[in-house]
């Protein structure tokens, strides 16, 4: 059975304003010196943000546990210090992000310009083992059409800078103003992908391989396929979800490679769309049908992401819980209509923040 791992990105906030606070090193310090030997939390591009891994997990009981166990010693962590975690992919209050004290980190401020202070925003990266690169890179051409809906039902930033954005997802349009990010084209051979990362880091554009912010890629670190289309999810559940819908994709995505089926040549326009849609409408409306681009209410596509899936889910004994969790979200909304209900019932955005950091902790 393939294991899944996933990375979670979350906000650091003041527990009283809901306002940003850039103390990740001050986190990350007393993480240090409480766990001298701790290889889960890391610093990532701006001081308001800190970022967890799990370990790499068969079975999805034992990765939903180990989110849950991750995300409240983070909040631990961060509470000594006085700050706390949300699961949130954007800050629905105004932030001049504070970027972190890194040689990388200031390469690309210093090469993306404004672009970069617009990236104090929080994903959720799936790693799905793969037997080879050959493997991965059929994976990935085939996973193209699929990915949108992930994001849809993620959907976790519907507020940006105080405002909301009419978004569901609108952390991924802010990610797509990276010049490597967004979906891409067939690749059809390892050879070829690495070629074309290649070529990439040679433009000077990227710094190397690992800032090729494709949707789904080859991991520089692991033998795996990244998936990097989902916002942290508010609730750890919808968390595990993702990473079973993503490892039944994957899949699902090699036995078809195995027996022959060519991946649906969708042009980059198309998933593009696809994208757009879906971090636009998140689950409130139609969303683009993977398998012939077209709209169809969010819930028939979501029937035919189970669908495609089907005998992967079951095999790995994920069936009921995809079948589940779905009709979950579908019922009571992701992230992003929760948010906007606690908006509505609140009138407060700190108050908002509060909530959400309650939601993080599993209260």
């Amino acid at each position: 059975m393939r294991t899944v791992g996933v990375e979670e990105e979350l906000l650091l906030v003041d527990p009283d304003s809901g306002e940003p606070k850039a103390l990740s090193a001050a986190v990350l310090a007393h993480a240090a010196q409480d766990d001298p030997g701790q290889d889960v939390f890391e610093k990532e591009l701006f001081g308001q943000m800190l970022e967890f891994a799990t370990h790499p997990q068969s079975e999805m009981a034992a990765l939903g546990a180990e989110i849950v166990r991750c995300r409240k010693e983070a909040a631990r962590h961060a509470g000594e210090i006085g700050c706390a975690v949300a699961a949130l992919a954007t800050s629905p209050l105004p932030v001049s992000p504070s970027i972190s004290v890194n040689e990388r980190y200031q390469w690309m401020a210093e090469q993306y310009g404004f672009a970069t202070q617009e990236q104090l925003v929080c994903g959720c990266h799936v790693h799905v083992s793969v037997e080879s690169d050959e493997e991965g890179v059929a994976v990935v051409d085939r996973l193209r059409p699929w990915l949108a809906l992930l994001c849809a039902l993620s959907a976790n930033s519907p507020f940006w800078q105080g405002q909301d954005t009419g978004y569901a997802a609108y952390r991924s349009r802010l990610w797509m103003r990276w010049p490597s990010a967004g979906p891409t084209e067939l690749f059809g051979s390892a050879e070829r992908y690495h070629r074309r990362v290649a070529d990439m880091v040679a433009t000077g554009a990227i710094l190397d391989e690992a800032m090729a912010y494709f949707d789904a890629r080859l991991s520089a670190r692991y033998p795996t396929v990244e998936i990097r289309v989902a916002d942290v999810c508010l609730r750890a559940d919808t968390a595990v979800l993702v990473a079973a819908l993503a490892r039944a994709l994957v899949e699902t995505a090699a036995r078809e490679w195995r027996a022959g089926r060519p991946p649906l040549d969708h042009s980059v326009s198309l998933l593009k769309l696809a994208a757009w849609r879906a971090a636009r409408s998140g689950l409130e409306q139609d969303l683009l049908d993977p398998r012939d681009m077209r709209p169809r209410p969010a819930a028939d596509v979501m029937r035919s992401l189970l669908e495609h899936t089907g005998d992967a889910l079951t095999d790995c004994g994920d069936a009921a819980l995809a079948e589940e969790t779905v009709a979950e979200l579908l019922g009571r909304g992701n992230g992003a209509r929760e948010q906007r209900l606690l908006m509505d019932r609140t009138g407060s955005l700190p108050l908002l923040v509060a909530e959400c950091v309650r939601h993080t902790q599993g209260e």
